[in-house]
C-alpha cells in the first residue's frame, strides 16, 4: 500500500471485536511513535500501554461520551509529555499519535484518538487528572491523547480522492 492510500484508508474505529493484539504488532506501532520528530529532538513524551480488560473498562469513562470503545479495544496507549522539556510538547505528542495511527493502519488494526487535553472525564475532573490517578503517572506529566487499538468489529469506507477538499488550498496569497 502507498502512502497515500494509507491515509485514505486510515479512518477513526470505535467498534472493535475485543481481541489483543499481537505482541509484535504492538512493538511496531510503539515503535512507530518512538520514531516521531519532535522540536530539537527534546523527544518530550512517555507511552503508557494499557491492556489489563478491567483498566480499560475504568478508563472507558476518562472521556465524557468519548472514550467507551475502550472496554472492546485490543489495548489503548496514552501518549504524556513531560512539560518542562520544550513548550512545544503538544506538537510532538501529536506526531507521535500520528505515527501509530499510520503505523496500526498499515498492520490492518484500528485506531481511534481520544483527546485527553482541555476535556473533562465523567466524573467532573479533567481527563488527564482521571489517567494520571489511574495509572499513577508523576506530576509534572500531561496527557496529551489516548489511541485506542484494536481488531476492527467494522471496517469504515476509505476516503475518496476526489472528495478531498482541495478549496482550503490557497497559493502565494490566501
Amino acid at each position: 500500500m502507498d502512502l497515500m492510500e494509507l491515509l485514505l484508508t486510515r479512518r477513526s474505529v470505535r467498534k472493535y471485536t475485543g481481541e489483543r493484539i499481537d505482541s509484535q504488532k504492538l512493538d511496531l506501532i510503539l515503535k512507530a511513535g518512538l520514531s516521531a520528530a519532535s522540536g530539537r529532538n527534546r523527544k518530550p513524551w512517555e507511552l503508557v500501554v494499557v491492556s489489563d480488560r478491567e483498566v480499560l473498562e475504568r478508563l472507558s469513562h476518562c472521556r465524557d461520551g468519548a472514550a467507551r470503545m475502550l472496554k472492546d479495544a485490543g489495548c489503548a496507549v496514552l501518549v504524556f509529555a513531560d512539560m518542562d522539556r520544550t513548550d512545544v510538547w503538544t506538537e510532538d505528542c501529536s506526531i507521535v499519535m500520528s505515527n501509530m495511527h499510520l503505523m496500526a493502519a498499515s498492520l490492518g488494526l484500528g485506531s481511534c484518538w481520544i483527546q485527553g487535553r482541555l476535556r473533562m472525564a465523567e466524573s467532573g475532573e479533567t481527563t488527564d487528572a482521571f489517567c494520571r490517578r489511574l495509572l499513577s503517572v508523576p506530576e509534572g506529566f500531561a496527557l496529551e491523547a489516548i489511541l485506542s487499538l484494536g481488531v476492527p468489529a467494522e471496517f469504515p469506507a476509505p476516503h475518496a480522492m476526489d472528495g478531498l477538499p482541495v478549496d482550503k488550498i490557497h497559493r502565494e496569497s490566501w
